[in-house]
Order: structure tokens, then sequence, then C-alpha cells
């Protein structure tokens, strides 16, 4: 079988992202994707191994998104307005891109290679910034830890509709980041 003229690897992982955002990805299946895209569900495959390869593509593709939005947020400011506009992009990533950000979260398979790379990529980036702080690259792995599971539980929670009290949203990221940078020597002390 032929693949569909104007159906390519990029059209599907661009709909499926669009589709695992607006509703969520476990509730994409091949067959959802394919009436969206107007094709048979065995046109599909011509493009993409199943459900897990194309999740695997998302993942990509989510990763390597978060990390141009993050990259586009370093520049020769000062550190912690750095780690500031690190966590909004962050945030807002995961607010405008709900279902991929959820695909970026998953451990990668240590036999991809691909994903491996994507993953590290993320981590490498924020670990450059906390270096800046004069952490040693243990200790600066750490902050990335420690500030990736404050982001990931600010955003999580968000999500799911867990701040109910009618405040801003923002007034309280910038709470919770300026607490964070508060905490650097601590991290500092380790080194």
């Amino acid at each position: 079988m032929s693949p569909r003229i104007g159906l390519d690897t990029n059209t599907i992982v661009h709909t499926a992202a669009k589709l695992a955002d607006e509703q969520g990805m476990d509730q994409i299946t091949l067959a959802s994707l394919a009436r969206t895209l107007k094709v048979r569900t065995p046109s599909l495959y011509n493009h993409i191994d199943g459900l897990e390869g194309l999740k695997r593509l998302l993942a990509l593709y989510g990763l390597a998104e978060l990390n141009n939005k993050l990259i586009q947020k370093i520049n020769e400011q000062d550190k912690e307005e750095t780690i500031r506009s690190l966590a909004k992009a962050y945030v807002d990533f995961a607010r405008s891109r709900p279902g991929l950000y959820e695909l970026t979260l998953q451990a990668p398979d240590h036999n991809d290679a691909e994903v491996q790379q994507a993953g590290k990529a993320l981590v490498a980036i924020l670990t450059d910034v906390f270096r800046d702080f004069d952490l040693l690259e243990d200790t600066a792995l750490h902050a990335v830890r420690c500030f990736r599971s404050m982001l990931h539980g600010f955003a999580s929670l968000e999500q799911k509709g867990g701040f109910g009290l009618p405040l801003d949203l923002d007034v309280t990221l910038e709470l919770l980041v300026n607490s964070f940078l508060s905490g650097i020597p601590v991290f500092q002390q380790s080194s």
C-alpha cells in the first residue's frame, strides 16, 4: 500500500500533539487520529510504528519544543532572572501544551538513544544555568532535580484544578521561584 499524498510523519505528529493537548494522550487512539486526519487507520502505519511509536515521536517533539523554549530564555541577564525566565517558560509550556508536556515526563527508554539524548539535553540546559551559581556537577544536578520537581508540582496542581482559591497563579509561581532562589546557598554549601 502506498502512502497517501500529503500525509507524512510530521503531519501525523503535529495532529496527534494537538489532539493530546485538547483531549489528553490517554484519549488518543490510532483510530481517532486517523478519523481526524481523514484516513484509514492502516495508512498511519506507513509513517509510524503503532501507538507506542507515536508516543515516542511525540515525546521527542515535546522535548525539542520545551528545550527550544528554555534555550530562548537563556541570555546575558542576571543568573537569578534567568532562573525566573526558565521557570515561567517551563510552566507556560505545560499550560499551553498539556498533552505534549505529559509525554515529556516519561522516563526515557534506556535502549532508545534518541530519546535519551533529548532528555539529557533538557537536563544539560538547566545544569549549565545552575553552574553559574558556582555549583559543582553533582550539586548542580540536584538543583536541577529540585527545580524540575517544583515546577512540575506547580504545573500538575494547576492542570488538575488544585489551586481553587481566587489568587493569581503567576504571583504564586513568582513566590515559589523566589523561595527556591533564596535556598540556593544550601546547594552552594553542599558543593
